[in-house]
């Protein structure tokens, strides 16, 4: 369960994924200190508890380390809405009120969202009958000319009227 990041573990995880790439202590510090007077020790000892946390990895690079992010901002604010929508007693409820504290900007994002998540139910459906049953739609007697006469008539007399299979639409079929 992620816990929300406090304001200077917020601070330097903005730098880590807005750089997205290694980062030194050094690099953030100076970042930091155009915002606010701050110590390098104290820059090092956040970032190794980040590190600490599972927030980022870091790899030695000469006498110092080079961190990055392990997560992107995205995912961590999934996370944090995830964990506060848990803790309601009715989901659908706090929904509700959290999609009324949107800007019609903000639910045309999320409507998009929901898209791009969604599946087409129809391709859904489709695919796994195409894997379970290949031979299903091919009719492999109708695809041959057949070799004398009498062998074409007894090919007619066994093939079924159009719609007549059980579970057959009208329509609905390919070529048919």
């Amino acid at each position: 369960m992620p816990r929300q990041l406090g304001e200077l573990e917020d601070a330097v995880m903005t730098r880590v994924w807005q750089w997205n790439r290694p980062v030194t202590v050094r690099e953030v510090l100076e970042d930091l200190q155009q915002e606010r007077s701050i110590a390098y020790t104290t820059v090092m000892t956040v970032m190794d508890n980040l590190h600490q946390k599972g927030w980022v990895r870091r790899e030695v690079d000469g006498r110092a380390y080079r961190y990055t992010s392990v997560s992107t901002r995205a995912a961590y604010a999934a996370a944090l809405m995830n964990e506060a929508w848990s803790q309601s007693d009715n989901r659908a409820a706090a929904l509700v009120a959290f999609f009324g504290m949107m800007s019609p900007e903000e639910r045309e994002a999320l409507r998009d969202a929901v898209r791009m998540v969604q599946e087409p139910e129809p391709e859904r459906d489709r695919e796994p009958e195409r894997d379970r049953e290949p031979e299903r739609d091919r009719e492999p007697e109708r695809d041959r000319e057949p070799e004398d006469a009498g062998e074409a008539e007894q090919t007619r007399e066994a093939e079924p009227e159009q719609g007549s299979e059980e579970g057959d639409v009208p329509g609905a079929g390919a070529g048919r």
